[in-house]
């Protein structure tokens, strides 16, 4: 088999073609990072009670919305199993958003113990002022609540309008003789003061919020909160880099021993780095992260292929052992491929119920291997359909030119 011959085969330029995509989809795209890899925060919320799918994608678009009026740039909220919210931030400590995802966020304004205004009633939430310890959030309200208020307002002049967020007095500003005429305003206004201007500018930020984004459809509670330095993340990667670096040069010295060619580590090595580039370019097309346990699947998976070309190497030693040669090579071939489909089967199978643990139950307990199992199954895949069978062919063509 002749080198032309070699880069006319389809598989042979589908591999080219996925690499140099692949390439070009983690510069663009870049690589999505774990918390555990950038560093940030989580946030493990609780609902009250096992909800169904349209309430709990209720849940995380309302405190997706939440957070982000809020001003964290990069969160993610997604669900884990039917009763729990997992939140990941980076950037930002949770404690200065944990008031504002553990709240339910929802206000009522009550006059004399009747309620005149509820959360719903709300159709825009102005900007927030704050002068000095002093703050006040401006909103409007719909033209059937204004009518409601005005009904129970209607001469209460003097009388406190309780407003409550959560169940929690805010403020109570009296009713003003404008407002106790019975006539409907549509203007609304929350204030209160503070002890410092940081801790007002807080909880006007806090409270405009919490109007802007809605109440949660059920109540909610942290039950856990964690943190991952940057810095800690920077040593995990460069731990992978380092382990990642020292299995090279280990298989490469067992390579070498076992066949007592050099040249044969440069074939393994550049399927093992394909493969790697395949899978990391997979992951950003789908916005996959790569965290710890992606690593650890990732190794898992290049392991398997070079543990498989080796395979594919000594049944092509034994193929040119037989007269025909080249009939030999193709049937040890055969038989070597048929050992690696059998292998993978098995593997795949075993990744299988812990990918749907994982992804069933979300981002906690057990359900962080998910990602282990996602990119070893991911690995496999790539390797015997694509990178190993352009390695047998490769190896084919340089151990028969050396005859």
């Amino acid at each position: 088999m002749k080198l032309k011959e070699f880069f006319k085969d389809k598989r042979v330029i589908l591999l080219i073609v996925l690499v140099i995509a692949s390439i070009g989809a983690i510069s663009i795209l870049g690589i999505q990072q774990g918390l555990d890899l950038k560093g940030g925060s989580t946030i493990q919320l609780q609902l009250e009670k096992p909800v169904d799918t349209a309430t709990m994608n209720t849940v995380t678009a309302v405190l997706d919305k939440r957070l982000n009026i809020f001003g964290v740039k990069d969160v993610k909220v997604y669900p884990s199993g039917n009763q729990n919210v997992i939140i990941e931030i980076a950037g930002v400590q949770p404690e200065d958003v944990a008031k504002i995802v553990g709240s339910n966020g929802k206000f009522e304004a009550k006059i004399n113990n009747q309620t005149a205004l509820v959360g719903s009633d709300i159709t825009q939430v102005k900007t927030y002022q704050v002068t000095g310890t002093e703050w006040q959030v401006p909103f409007t309200v719909s033209l059937e609540g204004a009518n409601r208020f005005a009904q129970i307002a209607k001469g209460q002049a003097g009388v406190p309008v309780e407003m409550y967020l959560d169940d929690q007095l805010i403020t109570s500003p009296e009713v003003a003789d404008e407002l106790a005429t019975g006539q409907a305003s549509t203007d609304v206004m929350i204030s209160g003061t503070e002890a410092t201007k940081e801790e007002a500018q807080t909880q006007a930020k806090s409270i405009h919020t919490l109007l802007q984004s809605g109440a949660l459809p059920v109540k909610v509670k942290i039950v856990g909160v964690s943190s991952v330095s940057a810095e800690l993340g920077d040593q995990f990667i460069n731990g992978a880099l380092i382990a990642g670096v020292l299995a090279l040069l280990v298989i490469s010295a067992i390579i070498i021993i076992r066949y007592r060619n050099p040249l044969l580590v440069i074939p393994i090595m550049l399927t093992s780095i394909a493969e790697l580039i395949l899978i990391l370019g997979t992951a950003a097309v789908i916005h996959w992260n790569i965290d710890l346990a992606a690593i650890a699947g990732i190794l898992a998976a290049i392991g398997t292929g070079v543990d498989d070309q080796i395979i594919i190497t000594d049944e092509v030693l034994k193929g040119f052992k037989d007269k025909k040669k080249r009939s030999g090579v193709r049937k040890q071939i055969k038989s070597a491929f048929f050992i690696i489909f059998a292998a993978a089967g098995t593997l795949i199978a075993a990744m299988l119920p812990l990918a749907y643990i994982g992804f069933s139950r979300g981002a906690t307990g057990i359900g962080v291997l998910s990602g282990f199992a996602f990119t070893t199954v991911l690995g496999v895949l790539i390797g015997i359909f694509i990178t190993r069978p352009v390695y047998a062919k490769f190896i084919e063509l340089m151990l028969d030119t050396r005859k």
